[in-house]
């Protein structure tokens, strides 16, 4: 039957146009995700500081644990840290000491800011990692010296003021060095001030080995020579040195995994739904074909070999110019991602033919799948009944389908439930999407059912618009099926549009409430304040109370929590975290406040002991003083500022003021330099992630939005004969035209409540597990603008293909072929 459907195509080239772009549109982005997640698998950034040194020695940038698979055989699972691990500076001696090994450079780094804008502080010393040169002037010697990259614009013998952790100094630039990196911008100061900025006596942040034998020995040696530290070291060749020198680009891939296997997941589900609906409508509108196919005695197997074999070809050339589409869509994506700041620019997009062969299989079976599943009634039915639906259809489905959607929406109804006690946005996020989708088949499979009840409620507004209303009417009474096939992307669309902004703005509002209510402080400082700055706030006439906070995030056994650590002292005048049980009075540095919701699933209470891991894989057991009920403003623990600066990469952080006599002038004049913030100001909470969940999930937007169009396209081009009878019978031109606007509308309020109820209790689902509120937060301008955009992707898809078809004389379009 191949050869008839090479005819079948060549002969009904439109026809196939729609399932065609629905394919190529899911190759591309299948192609894309798989191309996002294949980076997360194996993409490697290529080191540029390290770049000199044959093998960097680091600590293990991995919190682990190891859990019991069965009775006899136990797994390792490991997780990232957020923050740099570091390593005993006397594992250097340990080194030198190694058979073959002719150098070792021990580096420290700390985070320094020159007119706003970020550097990597590092010692002289570690200069010969890359290895950096002179171009003009000398190494620093003395504390207040400093050497800067070429690119920084600074000549020898000018003076920069440098913020870092221990205050504000201004230093004598006495170098600049010949080579620039491309990633990031690099100070060298003398060892001594490097180490003391730092504040990590006896420790260091990696060490260069540089080996006169043969690496995977020094790497061997390296590894079995560090004693008391066994374990906590690791030793780094090649590529691997670019993973522990920008931790971002690893804590990125790790990103990318998710992120590209739940879009690319989410995707196909999308593409399945969106090509079995075109497929179907594209069968539907052949009925007449394939029943005079079976009238003339073609059997199932040859009517299903031939629908199979057009669906096969149309997925072949449409997964292959997909696939190819999709590489430039995958590039496109990683641009955006770079250009919000959760990608950074030398993590390199792995391109390889997987992505591209899994895109064109997932076309292919795609379509054969849709083509044989919308074929099965069509097939096994016998000729004369076949004949008869062609002519006179009806919205009956038949059982399986209907046990099929009940099914379904028995899926939809567990999964919200199960959504509704997720309290992780790790964990609710992929089942949010899911619940939103499996409700989305549950109404496509029911869809007859549902437009014949629709059509019979929106029939009577429909008749009082007179001669257009009355011809609308009644061709949605008698082609339900048809309105089930153009509700069901519509539904579609306004579903997943609404869940994917309104998760966000769900999330956002609800913190962003609970941060505006518990910042009691009048003023807040930041960014980048050093303690010494909060500790001159302190002294100041009128200031009631201080309190540092650094935000940061922690592991218990391997899951991670956001986390603050604040200076206990006054903090009940500058915060409130709404305390349930316990007093923030007694936080210190053997105890940890947690929110209620992270109570809840550490099971635990006031007096209970927690034993967790630092941000920099540091060890310790805390005691619960505490419960409280704003972990999404906050943070879902809060712990000691004294604890945990020590175990950051960068312990610069905000200052909160209770000052109500002092104005926001004084505090400027106080600390010239520092920015100043009032409590409306200060008290926003948001980031880059949001946006890189909109940019993402957008795609999937995009192509239902094109769905919606292709499929009323289809729909309405395929009426051809029939708007040319309404012509012949006297209707006039406008008046056919308003019809076929009446219907698109009917059908947009019909999947605009539909899409809305399944994205209402999707999100009051979302809403109770991770809010505690059953009400989202739904801004009504954007729920009015994806109605609208929804109703005009709509009305286009309608009119434009409805003119064409009415620009033709009705008496050749009558005679025309199907």
């Amino acid at each position: 039957m191949i050869f008839v459907a090479l005819k079948t195509l060549r002969h009904r080239k439109a026809a196939f146009a729609g399932a065609f772009v629905a394919l190529f549109c899911a190759a591309a982005l299948v192609c894309a995700c798989g191309m996002l997640l294949e980076t997360g698998l194996r993409g490697s950034v290529a080191p540029e500081r390290y770049a000199g040194a044959p093998v960097i020695v680091s600590g293990d940038q991995y919190a682990r644990q190891t859990v019991r698979a069965s009775e006899t055989k136990t797994k390792t699972k490991a997780k990232q840290l957020s923050e740099r691990a570091w390593v005993p500076a006397s594992l250097a001696d340990r080194l030198r000491r190694i058979p073959g090994v002719s150098r070792v450079v021990a580096e420290v780094t700390f985070p320094a800011y020159l007119a706003g804008r970020r550097f990597q502080g590092h010692g002289w010393e570690s200069a010969a990692l890359t290895p950096y040169t002179l171009r003009t002037g000398r190494a620093p010697r003395a504390a207040g010296e400093v050497v800067v990259e070429a690119a920084s614009g600074l000549s020898v013998g000018a003076r920069v003021p440098v913020r870092t952790a221990a205050g504000n100094r201004n230093y004598l630039v006495t170098g600049v060095t010949a080579q620039d990196l491309p990633s990031q911008d690099t100070l060298f100061l003398a060892t001594a001030e490097a180490r003391r900025l730092a504040g990590r006596p006896g420790q260091v942040a990696a060490i260069g080995v540089f080996p006169q034998v043969d690496v995977s020995e020094v790497v061997k040696g390296a590894l079995a020579y560090t004693g008391d530290v066994s374990g906590m070291v690791k030793a780094y060749t090649g590529d691997e040195r670019g993973a522990v020198e920008f931790l971002d680009a690893e804590q990125s891939r790790v990103r990318l995994i998710s992120l590209g296997g739940a879009l690319g997941g989410t995707s196909l589900l999308v593409a399945i739904l969106v090509v079995v609906g075109t497929f179907a409508l594209s069968i539907q509108q052949r009925q007449r074909e394939i029943a005079l196919l079976r009238a003339v005695a073609a059997t199932p197997r040859q009517v299903r070999g031939m629908l199979g074999g057009e669906a096969l070809l149309v997925g072949v050339v449409a997964g292959t110019l997909g696939s190819a589409a999709g590489v430039g869509l995958g590039f496109w994506l990683r641009s955006r991602f770079v250009a919000l700041g959760a990608m950074p620019d030398n993590l390199r997009l792995v391109v390889s033919p997987f992505p591209l062969l899994a895109a064109l299989g997932a076309a292919v079976m795609a379509a054969w799948a849709a083509a044989y599943f919308s074929a099965r009634r069509a097939v096994r039915i016998r000729p004369v009944e076949a004949l008869g639906e062609a002519e006179l259809p009806t919205a009956r489905i038949p059982l399986g389908r209907m046990v099929a959607g009940l099914l379904c929406a028995a899926g939809g109804v567990a999964l919200t439930l199960v959504l509704s006690a997720l309290s992780s946005e790790a964990a609710s996020g992929p089942v949010t999407l899911l619940t939103a989708l499996v409700w989305t088949v549950a109404v496509a499979l029911l869809g007859p059912v549902l437009a014949q009840a629709a059509t019979a409620l929106l029939g009577v507004p429909l008749r009082a618009a007179r001669t257009s209303g009355y011809l609308a009417a009644a061709g949605l009474r008698a082609t339900s099926k048809r309105l089930s096939s153009v509700v069901t992307p519509l539904s579609l669309m306004v579903a997943m549009t609404c869940t994917i902004l309104f998760v966000q703005t769900t999330m956002g509002y609800a913190a962003q409430e609970q941060a505006t209510a518990g910042t009691r402080a009048e003023h807040v400082l930041g960014p980048h304040v050093p303690s010494g700055t909060a500790a001159a706030v302190r002294r100041l006439p009128g200031v009631e109370a201080v309190t540092e906070v650094l935000p940061t995030s922690v592991r218990v056994g391997l899951d991670k929590y956001g986390a603050q650590a604040v200076t206990a002292g006054g903090l009940g005048r500058t915060m409130d975290l709404g305390v349930v049980s316990g007093s923030l009075d007694d936080l210190d540095d053997g105890s940890v406040a947690v929110s209620r919701t992270a109570a809840e699933r550490l099971g635990v209470s006031v007096g209970a002991k927690i034993n967790l891991t630092l941000g920099d894989g540091t060890p310790v057991e805390l005691r619960v003083v505490a419960i409280y009920s704003r972990g999404l403003g906050f943070g879902e623990l809060t712990l000691s500022h004294a604890l945990v600066a020590g175990h950051v990469d960068d312990p610069l952080g905000t200052v909160l003021v209770a000052a109500p006599s002092v104005t926001r002038a004084d505090l400027e004049r106080a600390v010239p330099g520092v920015g100043v913030l009032d409590r409306a100001a200060s008290s926003s909470v948001g980031g880059a992630n949001g946006e890189v969940n909109y940019v993402a999930m957008g795609l999937i937007i995009a192509f239902t939005a094109i769905a919606v169009v292709n499929t009323i396209a289809m729909s309405t081009s395929s009426r051809s004969r029939e708007l040319a009878l309404l012509r012949l019978v006297g209707t006039t031109r406008r008046q056919v035209l308003r019809m076929l606007r009446l219907e698109t509308l009917a059908a947009v309020v019909v999947a605009v409540t539909i899409g809305t109820v399944i994205a209402l209790v999707t999100l009051s689902a979302f809403s109770m597990g991770m809010t505690g509120s059953l009400l989202p937060h739904v801004p009504p301008l954007t729920y009015l603008a994806v109605i609208a955009a929804a109703a005009g992707l709509a009305l286009m898809a309608t009119a434009l293909p409805g003119r064409l078809v009415l620009g033709r004389r009705p008496v050749e379009l009558i005679g025309a072929r199907d």
